[in-house]
């Protein structure tokens, strides 16, 4: 994310300083405004859950919902191997039938101890692994 967005800034500084022909300038500035937005897309969306006192916050791209523990009716871990490698995603069912899927990515740190904060906060109960 600050990856892009500093190599964003420099294809900007770029455009402006050295592209003198038009082709050039709108291909690299399309590409700095590409980056930069994802940049701040990716610094606004994530983290994307959060314990508050009594409620669970979801942030999205857009909007922030919020899930009480009533609201949640299952809270779990799914693990497959992906080219070599182990992933983890945090799965979290909510009652009006939405699954809410969280990678690592997603939540800044490994699913098992976001899922493990999430029973020490009350959420998981009946959670599986």
């Amino acid at each position: 994310m600050i990856g892009a967005a500093g190599v964003g800034v420099l294809l900007a500084v770029g455009v402006v300083t050295l592209v003198t022909d038009l082709p050039g300038r709108i291909l690299i500035g399309t590409a700095a405004i590409g980056l930069l937005t994802f940049a701040a897309l990716s610094w606004r969306a994530r983290p994307k859950l959060a314990i508050d006192s009594d409620a669970l916050i979801y942030r999205g791209w857009v909007t922030t919902r919020r899930l009480t523990r009533p609201d949640i009716s299952l809270i779990r871990i799914t693990e497959f191997r992906r080219i070599g490698r182990t992933v983890r995603l945090l799965e979290i069912d909510t009652t009006d039938d939405r699954l809410l899927v969280l990678s690592r990515w997603d939540v800044g740190t490994d699913p098992l101890r976001v899922l493990d904060a999430l029973t020490d906060a009350g959420f998981a109960r009946g959670a599986g692994r």
